[in-house]
């Protein structure tokens, strides 16, 4: 399930909406734009934005009267099997009513958000009352082999049929269902492959680990064929395997991943001294493999590594031309966060200037998802409630490598760490240096390490924005930093940008050291364009203070910009148009209207 979203539309539903976030980890509290401040995500047409989170499958709880809820999602109510949660939660924390996805977590999410605020939360789902169980909501981890069976076994029971539990599963165990030994309806719990029917529902724990390894380079077909013939061969069900599992070498082999992903689990990884402790168990060891990865067996080694001390090797080590497998069962359900280690993953994230308004759906996203968060002390300060429950890791201006480093680093030990970066992190930010660092040091765990980038909204995009359309036209940013490039050729590239006739933006303009630069850049661009050219100075863009300032370049000063502050010079086609407020666009035309004169 989707993390949940709190659409909030009052400041007192903001204050109850943090309160049960607290006990949801991953979950985001959207607010309407006109009277709530300080949310992680800003709406302005209600209807608009709840039928949207729906369509997308997010699980809403709406802190606003259910008749909002029921409003605005009446319309688009169509497979009651693929709809997401929807609760109304009470203003005051006072009620809570899961009223859409009740069997597809809308009551666990009730009750978790009732026990927190000390109330009752209101399930109506009949079997929920009579028994105080969902049959076709198993616990995280199980699997229902026959779902579409749960609805008339419930109803048999509450029309006065008993049932029976074949296996153990303490979720049903105890529970008020009206349990009989000689009773014809069974509850099965089971590792082993069985259809179910009417009168037999089939559970599967998640006892399973699947171990596989695999060549560098083998195809994802082949060992997910490999998987599910290994299961399937031996009467097992895929719905009890509880991961895929390999040793720590092939953490970025995308063929161990898709086996994970085909089976619905998570992958986990050892190393190999760990998958060593299990020679005594294996069935097949291997001085082949001992010799080249310093463990006798990975698939056998993996599986029992992750299904504990107690396990026992239910499928030895078979073969497919580039890959292995083996299967271990648990005697209890395995936690897979428990079991070895993730494939770590450094999430490059642009956050924009500074407002979360201007952060991508994306970024909040992988920020909630993150573990870890890597940055300047202020970038992290100015994520707000997007930082709470993370880890943080802050370091000053000028720490931008040790940063680089401990994300990495982080990752490496399977830690999904979020890299902050203002602006767009591809853009005179963090995210070359991650690669760099990569590239240049050579620390094996780093390559197998998985690193994305998000984008954000740079600078230049959001001074362009807030001034009108000076980027209409060809482009180019220029830094005047002189720390890792010499000043002649920051130079150069300033005469070529003139010369070129581009509008540009320039990053970096001053310093407490460098007070000289932005005047030579002037200097350079008047010799190719009039005084008048438009020139925006635009300052603590997005944040608390912002200032958005029109000169031109026979007026620039440098005493009039510091370290916080965008300069974007306009091209010799750069125009500017009066406002009816007494303000200024500025805007650089592509060519629309000479083309529709010719």
């Amino acid at each position: 399930m989707k993390a949940p979203v709190f659409v909030v539309l009052s400041p007192q539903g903001l204050a109850t909406a943090r309160s049960a976030a607290a006990v949801l980890p991953g979950s985001r509290v959207h607010g309407l734009v006109s009277r709530v401040h300080g949310a992680d995500a800003a709406f302005s047409d209600t209807l608009e934005h709840l039928r949207a989170l729906f369509a997308a499958g997010t699980p809403i709880i709406g802190v606003c009267a259910a008749g909002i809820l029921v409003r605005a999602l009446a319309p688009v109510l169509a497979d009651k099997h693929a709809e997401p949660p929807v609760l109304a939660l009470a203003e005051d924390g006072e009620a809570v009513v899961p009223l859409l996805g009740g069997h597809h977590g809308a009551n666990v999410l009730a009750r978790r958000i009732a026990e927190a605020f000390g109330v009752v939360a209101a399930v109506t789902t009949s079997g929920d009352r009579a028994f105080g169980v969902a049959l076709d909501e198993p616990p995280e981890g199980w699997r229902l082999a026959n779902p579409q069976d749960a609805k008339p076994f419930m109803a048999a029971l509450l029309s006065g049929a008993s049932c029976r539990l074949d296996g153990d599963a303490a979720w049903l165990r105890d529970t008020t269902l009206p349990f009989a030994p000689d009773a014809g309806h069974v509850l099965r719990v089971t590792e082993r492959a069985a259809a179910g029917d009417a009168r037999t529902l089939v559970y599967h724990p998640p006892v399973l680990a699947v171990g596989v390894g695999c060549e560098r380079g083998a195809e994802p077909a082949e060992v997910t064929a490999l998987v599910r013939a290994t299961l399937a061969e031996a009467g097992l069900s895929e719905g009890a395997v509880a991961l895929v599992t390999s040793l720590d070498l092939k953490a970025d082999e995308p063929a161990v991943h898709a086996a994970a992903r085909d089976l619905g689990v998570p992958a986990r990884f050892f190393d190999a001294a760990r998958l060593e402790q299990e020679g005594p168990r294996l069935a097949t060891p291997s001085e082949v493999v001992f010799a080249e990865v310093g463990c006798h067996g990975v698939a056998e080694g993996a599986a029992l590594a992750a299904a504990g001390p107690h396990a026992s090797l239910v499928v030895p080590k078979r073969r497919s031309a580039r890959a292995t497998c083996a299967v271990a069962l648990a005697p209890l359900p395995i936690d897979p966060a428990a079991a070895g280690r993730a494939r770590g993953r450094v999430s490059i994230v642009g956050m924009g200037p500074g407002t979360s308004d201007w952060r991508t759906p994306e970024a909040e996203r992988w920020l909630s998802e993150a573990t870890d968060l890597v940055g300047y002390h202020l970038y992290l300060d100015l994520l707000g409630p997007a930082a709470e429950g993370k880890r943080r890791h802050g370091y000053e201006l000028g720490a931008e490598t040790e940063r680089c480093r401990i994300a990495l680093n982080l990752a490496a030990e399977g830690l999904n760490v979020a890299l902050v970066s203002s602006g767009d992190a591809g853009i005179y930010a963090m995210a070359t240096l991650v690669f760099e660092l990569i590239d240049r040091e050579g620390v094996d765990a780093w390559t197998r390490v998985e690193v994305a980038v998000t984008p954000g909204i740079s600078a230049l995009q959001a001074a362009a924005a807030r001034a009108g359309a000076p980027l209409g036209h060809d482009f180019c940013t220029i830094s005047l930093s002189d720390l890792l490039t010499p000043w002649e050729v920051i130079e150069t590239r300033i005469r070529a940008a003139a010369a070129g006739d581009f509008v540009v933006a320039i990053y970096n303009p001053v310093s407490q050291r460098r007070t000289t630069q932005l005047g030579e850049l002037r200097r350079v661009f008047l010799e190719h364009r009039p005084t008048a050219t438009p020139v925006i100075l635009a300052r603590n863009l997005g944040r608390e203070g912002e200032t958005i300032r029109l000169t031109t370049l026979g007026e620039l000063d440098a005493s009039q910009v510091d370290m916080l502050t965008l300069v974007m010079i306009g091209s010799s086609e750069t125009r500017t148009v009066p406002r009816g407020d007494g303000g200024t666009w500025i805007y650089t035309p592509r060519g629309y209207a000479a083309k529709r004169e010719g």
